[in-house]
């Protein structure tokens, strides 16, 4: 599932230490060397190097590489480099703030991870901001989702839709991991998604609750009833022209509603969330470095194989071909190696 290339023999923490002090001396930076140890070292190999940096030359490895670096590339490299834990508290971080908000970032951290490491990921967020991760998200997610719809000549307001409803408990939640599945339960609480997304009650407590406190395994059975009992998946388009829909695409425009879509994709198939992503963020005008940057550097480690095959599957276009199209330099080196390119 991981495409990180890690050789069958690493040399000790302290040569690639020392190989990495090298790369930053000199009259230009050695890029190509970075990334031959970097992109081919695993989390706790990279964690080691950290250490063994700090207590050979005194200072912290990602200042060194801040100073020697720039643009994507660095980036790339840095978000790499960190602990998982330490990175998502850092892009959860990156999120709350007003010139880099986003909701889906929080909600990708919040969904695509298992419990115990949203946990870490809380747990960095104290360390490293003296505040908790809940109230961040609270506070930056007060805005209101407001939705408008036009029935006839009357113009209507519906209910005021606040992403802190569904974000906080997301990012507070601790699933419980195992494959154990209440079949009965799945039919009811199918059967109360199909009446509280019929009644456009998006935020009813119920709904939230589901999606933010059953297993990942347990929400698949109860999406796999509501399939099969009302006809079509929760996140498909029925008739919308005759606004028969009772399914989460009732209204393509509302933001809320593609945050719930993203949501139940995330929780159950988040390969086909992430595939999607990359398609859009490289066949966009203008690729999108951070999104690109922030996939292929949080997935590596964990199920870019499956996003791979994915995105081969709906594109015909392997995923490396289409990072080296709209990628160049050193930037477009560190991607391919992170996802498994045999020559990077």
């Amino acid at each position: 599932m991981a495409t990180l290339i890690v050789p069958a023999t690493v040399p000790p923490p302290e040569e690639d230490a020392e190989q990495l002090h090298k790369a930053f001396k000199g009259w230009g930076t050695n890029e190509g060397l970075i990334i031959s140890i970097l992109a081919h070292r695993n989390s706790s190999q990279r964690n080691l190097i950290r250490g063994a940096y700090a207590a050979a030359y005194g200072e912290d490895l990602l200042k060194a590489l801040d100073k020697e670096l720039s643009s994507d590339f660095e980036r790339a490299v840095l978000l790499s480099t960190l602990g998982s834990a330490e990175r998502d508290a850092y892009l959860a971080n990156e999120s709350t703030k007003r010139f880099t908000s986003s909701n889906w970032v929080l909600m990708e951290i919040a969904t695509t991870r298992s419990s115990e490491d949203l946990f870490l990921v809380r747990r960095a967020y104290h360390e490293n901001y003296k505040k908790s991760l809940e109230e961040d998200v609270a506070q930056h997610t007060t805005g209101d989702f407001r939705k408008r719809e036009t029935f006839s000549s009357l113009l209507v307001d519906e209910l005021i839709i606040r992403p802190s409803q569904l974000l906080v408990p997301l990012v507070s939640a601790y699933r419980y991991e195992g494959p154990e599945v209440n079949m009965t339960l799945a039919k009811s609480e199918a059967k109360i998604l199909h009446e509280k997304i019929s009644d456009k009650a998006y935020s009813d407590e119920e709904l939230i609750r589901i999606l933010t406190t059953r297993s990942k395994a347990q929400l698949s059975a109860t999406l796999n009833h509501y399939n099969n009992q009302f006809g079509n998946s929760i996140n498909k388009e029925r008739d919308i022209l005759n606004r028969t829909d009772h399914d989460l695409k009732a209204d393509p425009k509302d933001d809320f509603l593609s945050l719930l879509r993203a949501t139940t994709k995330c929780l159950t198939t988040p390969e086909k969330y992430f595939e999607k992503l990359l398609r859009l963020t490289i066949n966009k005008m203008g690729t999108d470095e951070w999104a690109l940057t922030r996939v292929v550097t949080t997935r590596a480690e964990v199920d870019m194989q499956r996003i791979k095959e994915e995105y081969y599957r709906r594109s015909s276009v392997p995923l490396e071909k289409a990072i080296a199209k709209d990628t160049h330099g050193d930037y477009e080196d560190m991607l391919l190696a992170l996802i498994g390119h045999q020559d990077a």
